[in-house]
């Protein structure tokens, strides 16, 4: 089991939405890294599809999970992944290496879209930029 956490969209403290902003708050601010794959936008939220031989790098933040065991499940719930039931999950909570900018990697704990991405936009940045008008909103389940 991991100690940390990969985030790229809505689980950054100051910006998720009200549901699990508490949770959130918890986590630990380790470093900015990145992991190699495809970065969607799905609305309100964004989503990563992993592929380490993509030259697109994914950026993000590593945290320090909380010792308060309720933070991951709750991180879990709101992202919809269901241990049980992975295939019906919306994203998956996997274990990736995520390189640090400081070159350092750290095994990481990442939440990985789980649906079909045919129809949603690539973001060729590999950042995801949330809109103001979107802070505090959930129309779906979030990333």
């Amino acid at each position: 089991m991991s100690d940390y956490l990969f985030t790229y969209g809505t689980l950054h403290p100051g910006h998720a939405p009200d549901e699990i902003a508490p949770a959130v708050e918890k986590l630990r601010p380790v470093g900015t890294g990145y992991v190699y794959g495809v970065l969607y936008d799905l609305g309100d939220y964004p989503g990563v599809v992993l592929d380490p031989t993509s030259n697109q790098k994914i950026s993000g933040t590593v945290f320090r999970l909380s010792e308060d065991e309720n933070v991951l499940r709750q991180l879990d719930e709101y992202e919809g992944f269901d241990q049980a039931s992975p295939e019906q999950s919306l994203f998956l909570r996997t274990l990736r290496s995520v390189t640090l900018d400081s070159g350092e990697t750290l095994p990481c704990w990442i939440y990985v879209y789980n649906r079909k991405t045919e129809t949603a936009r690539v973001l060729t940045s590999g950042a995801y930029r949330m809109s103001l008008q979107r802070v505090g909103t959930k129309t779906d389940l979030p990333a």
